[in-house]
């Protein structure tokens, strides 16, 4: 069976141990106790079908919205795949929302049931359990629930997921026939998932993807990227709740028969990537930004011949790129350089990653343009994607053949991206995976899209689809962007564009990017709307900052909020100085504070995918912004 063959999620492991792997072959990889252990085909299948049988027994029907709030582990895969059979849908909700949220999203879909993955989330469900009326069940996945419950009365029915699945195994022969009866019964136009925004604006809005959304958008990503075979070892640590890890790495893996890994958590990534030696990850830019920074530091800072076999490294690295990247070769003289190059330096920073990786896949925010080149002077494949919850969510990515740094990548197969005019509506041009053309440019304007991929719409919100998906089809993205060397660049969000008082528009991201290039910086949010001049706000980096003003971890426990240190900020803004000089006269920096701590998912500052939520922050630091309108500006 080929991959055009599958229509809905159920299909495509069922179809791995038809065809691809043997059902004692590795699925699933996770951490226990101190040692990964393997999980194969026929152990979860076994844990499938029990949890399908146990849902039955309760009155789960086809449609059904079935929720989870966990981080990543097998148990996530189990319940998933369980309920997909059934044709219910998938509500993930992540772990980092509020208690309000959680209450608000089983009420908005009415959920019937919600696992969860361990005692603090549980707890958090539980003080909400009372506000929701549909919520029949609550699974938690670990089993001494009653220490948390015994005290309480809940209408709800707690049962532990091994409870579930020891109660499913006994109803197998019950519900067999039924469970394949109802997986037979999905089609590729059910709703598969409903996945909840972010909420950068209001209430959380839940897109409606369903099985022919998730299936096409694998198969022609499997197309544009036909380098993953079934030996590949994915490592997850992205959230599942999010479209991105969901498709990137879940169900390509389930197409393809690849093994996937499941990092404990982003603070143990470096060792766990060490650990499973992945062949290929879905990453953010964060995390690339993170290791470029170390690693830069690390060879910067050795001092001596270290340092200038380092430097010389990087710029063989840089040639070598420039040369290859379209699809050529070095001449024979490079080719002996890269190779000592990458024995004396490349090897030992790709040893940190394990030393198996194939590439890494860049998606949910703009990748620095000198990280990516970085990555590529390495020799480490960085492909950038781009797409949204709505688009299920490959809408671009870069070629592995074929790199242009900055972009996003060539159109993915059977989609068509358009470039329109936000205002007059006049559409500047319609691209297709066909019509690429190395050498095509285009004039800026909102990203559009065709294709199928496109949610069905949001969950009982037909005004909100209606704003979105116009009359004849086209997914208005939000986005700007033009096409550049053939492949799609990305500006901003037209929500971000700040206009100053000039009427000059500035796009935040490009340009906070160019700050970021800077070790002393780890975060940065740009501020100028309606105003003479660019301030920001900017979160130096903790270990920067420690290692030059020799601080104890205690400073960064201090109740204010902003650094007013006149020695830090000098420090700072030598580098923001320096950086300006890479922009124009409007988009420079004037004027900055400095925030103590990053700002964190958990404060409502930034989404779960790390976008700034820019209408809290400058609601939340307003008068702090505004007392850098009233500071006299710093000289250019």
């Amino acid at each position: 069976m080929q991959l055009t063959d599958h229509t809905t999620i159920p299909q495509l492991i069922r179809n791995v141990v038809k065809y691809i792997h043997p059902v004692e072959h590795t699925f699933l990889i996770h951490k226990v106790n101190d040692n990964y252990e393997n999980i194969s085909y026929k152990t979860a299948l076994t844990k499938i079908d029990a949890i399908s049988a146990y849902l039955i027994s309760i009155g789960v029907q086809k449609a059904d919205r079935l929720a989870l709030m966990m981080d990543n582990c097998p148990d996530y895969i189990f319940f998933d795949q369980a309920l997909q059979q059934l044709g219910a849908t998938n509500v993930s909700i992540y772990p980092t929302v509020s208690e309000q949220d959680v209450a608000y999203i089983i009420n908005d879909s009415s959920s019937k049931v919600i696992l969860i993955g361990n005692p603090f989330l549980f707890k958090k469900v539980l003080k909400v359990a009372g506000e929701c009326p549909s919520l029949s069940h609550i699974v938690p996945t670990f089993d001494d629930y009653q220490k948390i419950t015994k005290d309480g009365q809940y209408s709800q029915t707690i049962i532990s997921l091994n409870e579930v699945i020891a109660e499913g195994k006994n109803k197998l022969n019950t519900y067999a026939a039924t469970i394949d009866e109802m997986r037979e019964a999905v089609t590729p136009n059910d709703i598969a998932a409903l996945i909840y925004t972010s909420g950068t604006t209001g209430k959380p809005k839940g897109v409606m993807l369903t099985h022919l959304n998730f299936v096409h958008n694998v198969k022609v990503s499997l197309i544009h990227i036909p380098h993953i075979n079934n030996e590949e070892t994915f490592l997850s640590f992205l959230p599942l709740s999010h479209v991105f890890e969901r498709t990137g790495t879940y169900h390509i893996c389930l197409a393809k028969g690849c093994k996937i890994a499941f990092a404990q958590s982003l603070e143990l990534l470096a060792k766990n990537m060490m650990e499973v030696k992945p062949t290929i990850m879905a990453c953010v830019p964060r995390l690339l930004e993170k290791i470029h920074d170390k690693a830069m530091k690390t060879g910067l800072s050795s001092g001596g011949l270290k340092t200038k076999i380092f430097v010389w490294a990087i710029a063989v690295g840089s040639k070598y790129r420039f040369a290859t990247e379209d699809g050529k070769n070095a001449n024979i003289l490079l080719q002996i350089q890269h190779r000592i190059a990458d024995k004396l330096v490349f090897s030992k920073i790709k040893a940190k990653t394990g030393g198996n990786l194939k590439f890494m896949i860049s998606g949910g925010a703009a990748l620095p343009q000198n990280v990516g080149e970085f990555f590529g002077n390495l020799g480490i494949k960085v492909l950038e994607g781009y797409g949204l919850t709505e688009t299920a969510p490959v809408m671009a990515v870069t070629e592995f053949h074929r790199q242009v740094y900055g972009t996003v990548g060539r159109v993915v197969p059977e989609l068509t991206i358009g470039i329109q005019n936000a205002d007059t509506k006049e559409i500047y041009t319609e691209q297709t995976w066909q019509t690429f053309d190395p050498d095509f440019e285009s004039v800026e304007g909102e990203i559009i899209l065709k294709g199928p991929n496109v949610m069905k719409g949001y969950w009982n919100k037909p005004e909100e689809t209606a704003a979105v998906i116009d009359t004849d089809g086209w997914f208005h993205t939000g986005d700007v962007g033009k096409f550049y060397k053939g492949n799609l660049k990305i500006t901003d969000r037209i929500k971000n564009m700040i206009v100053n008082s000039f009427g000059k528009n500035v796009y935040p991201t490009p340009i906070e990017n160019i700050y970021l290039k800077s070790p002393k910086i780890d975060q940065l949010f740009l501020i100028g709307d309606k105003q003479e001049y660019i301030t920001a706000i900017i979160v130096p980096s903790k270990e920067s900052l420690q290692e030059e003003f020799n601080l104890a971890d205690s400073y960064f426990e201090e109740k204010d909020l902003f650094i007013t240190n006149a020695e830090m900020h000098a420090w700072i803004n030598e580098d923001v100085k320096k950086l300006s000089n890479e922009l124009a006269k409007y988009e420079r920096i004037k004027n900055f504070i400095l925030k103590r701590n990053p700002f964190t998912i958990e404060n409502g500052e930034i989404t779960p995918t790390l976008k700034t939520k820019r209408k809290v922050i400058e609601t939340k630091f307003s008068s702090e912004i505004a007392a850098m309108y009233q500071d006299e500006e710093m000289p250019d």
